[in-house]
């Protein structure tokens, strides 16, 4: 008699049921003991959640251009026109715009003419051959890469991709024998740099090594983006590609402003949304806000002024308060020094910042800055997310990765800050943390004098996203926003819609 044996067929396999158990499914759901909310989609990078961290930063344009008073040179200057009247002084503008209360700076290093600041073995168009000792000797890139180590300083340079000097310029041989290579020259500066700065000019007309013309490209295939990111990260792993990079966006405008509505997503080319992003975009690209300091160009111009440092406070405002980031423009002069004008207006926007919102300030006491009201506010919350993690002291802790928040099935919450007697209150400042993605889309802000009435605070302004940071001057005003302030005894937030659960990293009040 034959032994019979019980088979099933598996993958078009005979397998007898006694071997089956080796083949049992296993639950492979992942645990997640602590309730750690999953993030909404896109999330940044890392190198992106670093940028964003830098919040306010100079742009120094200087080369060429500030010896010909021109804003975009056509290519055909001699290099014997870049002829410094003193050394230029690097360290002197990365002080001085730490005095401001900034983080870092990006360095124009070769603009639209194509005249490079460091000896590159690129070209001729250089410095090289410069018209004086200070212009031979005075490698830029190097010069302001050590003096922004050397006080603690994020650093970057700006790399104009077109190129009006050129004679490769729009042939195949340019982006591959000198566009490329010079970004690489440049990230071998200091693989530690935060950003590379690409404009997105398309081309036009030039000199182009004599050939003249007019020379037009499509940048996204032309300058083999791909293979620039890949390329500068390899070197310089943090450093965000901005502009043609497709790593951040621009914000719409050279004003200094970003929307009250402003959505770190975008789709790829940011195109129509810059101001606002698209809360529906697929790339996480958060938006840069340019703007100049001065009153005439970006480079320096004989007899331009400079805005006001309220005017600057304005203007941080209306970026840094409101998920984006500011660069700001410090032209260096002739003498490859920031003037004293400019000088004395950063130093005296760096006080503001220190005494209205508590920004550390190098030089400034820690006992000059704002208080943080909230550090001594009793914060009730309408409910925490169970897990033990997330607890309502998470606000005020000052650790970016830690936060509160609600279960996933809130949308909504309501924040109650209290004091045992009244408070003169004048900003509010709510972070998320977007390492987890950005969610709220919606809230209001009220206070009480008595604890028990409630009045509505800057009603007229789109009170809707916070993202990386959102700074609220309390009665609605960017432009007048220190003000008398006001006597509260109690300050709720209520968020009133999400894309996903609530979630707050940081919460101050001043």
């Amino acid at each position: 008699m034959k032994k019979l044996f019980t088979s099933i067929f598996l993958l078009g396999i005979m397998v007898p049921m006694s071997t089956m158990a080796q083949f049992q499914l296993k639950d492979e759901t992942p645990a997640n003991p602590d309730n750690v909310p999953a993030p909404v989609h896109p999330v940044p990078h890392e190198r992106q959640l670093l940028w964003n961290e830098t919040e306010f930063y100079a742009f120094f344009h200087y080369g060429m251009n500030t010896f010909t008073g021109s804003e975009w040179g056509f290519g055909n200057e001699a290099e014997s026109r870049y002829a410094p009247l003193g050394m230029p002084d690097p360290e002197q503008w990365v002080t001085a715009v730490k005095a401001a209360g900034m983080n870092g700076g990006i360095a124009v290093v070769k603009h639209h003419d194509g005249f490079c600041l460091w000896p590159t073995a690129t070209t001729e168009h250089s410095i090289k051959n410069a018209g004086n000792e200070y212009g031979r000797t005075a490698n830029i890139p190097k010069l302001f890469a050590d003096a922004s180590r050397k006080h603690n300083m994020k650093y970057g340079f700006y790399i104009s991709p077109w190129d009006r000097n050129s004679a490769h310029y729009g042939k195949d041989t340019y982006v591959t024998e000198v566009f490329l290579k010079q970004c690489e020259e440049l990230a071998e500066y200091g693989s530690d740099q935060f950003e590379m700065w690409f404009d997105g000019a398309r081309g036009g007309d030039g000199y182009y090594g004599g050939e003249g013309g007019t020379r037009d490209i499509d940048p996204e295939i032309y300058y083999d983006v791909p293979n620039l990111r890949a390329r500068v990260h390899r070197i310089a792993p943090n450093c965000v590609m901005w502009g043609v990079g497709g790593e951040a966006r621009w914000i719409g405008n050279e004003s200094g402003y970003a929307g009250e509505t402003n959505w770190a997503m975008s789709d790829y080319d940011g195109s129509g949304v810059l101001e606002e992003g698209d809360i529906n975009g697929w790339y996480w690209k958060p938006g840069e806000s340019d703007a100049k300091a001065t009153s005439a160009g970006w480079f320096w111009h004989q007899g331009e002024s400079m805005k006001s440092a309220e005017r600057l406070f304005q203007m941080y405002l209306e970026t840094v308060g409101r998920n984006a980031t500011l660069i700001l423009n410090c032209p260096p002069n002739q003498y490859g020094v920031l003037p004293e004008n400019t000088v004395n207006e950063l130093t005296k926007l760096g006080k503001m910042l220190h005494e209205r919102l508590a920004v550390p300030v190098y030089g400034l006491d820690e006992s000059t800055a704002a208080k943080d009201f909230a550090k001594s506010a009793t914060i009730e919350v309408s409910e925490t997310r169970t897990g033990g993690k997330y607890e309502v002291a998470n606000l005020t802790d000052g650790n970016k990765e830690t936060y509160w928040g609600t279960n996933d099935e809130s949308l909504t919450a309501t924040i109650t800050l209290s004091w045992d007697t009244p408070q003169v209150i004048r900003y509010l400042v709510m972070q998320e943390p977007v390492f987890l993605g950005q969610r709220i889309k919606d809230f209001k802000i009220e206070y009480s004098t008595d604890g028990e009435s409630w009045i509505e605070l800057c009603p007229a302004m789109q009170t809707t996203t916070v993202g990386y940071k959102r700074i609220i001057p309390l009665n609605g005003k960017t432009s007048e926003s220190f003000g008398n302030g006001y006597n509260a005894k109690k300050l709720r937030i209520t968020i009133l819609d999400s894309r996903a659960c609530p979630l707050l990293s940081n919460l101050n009040v001043y």
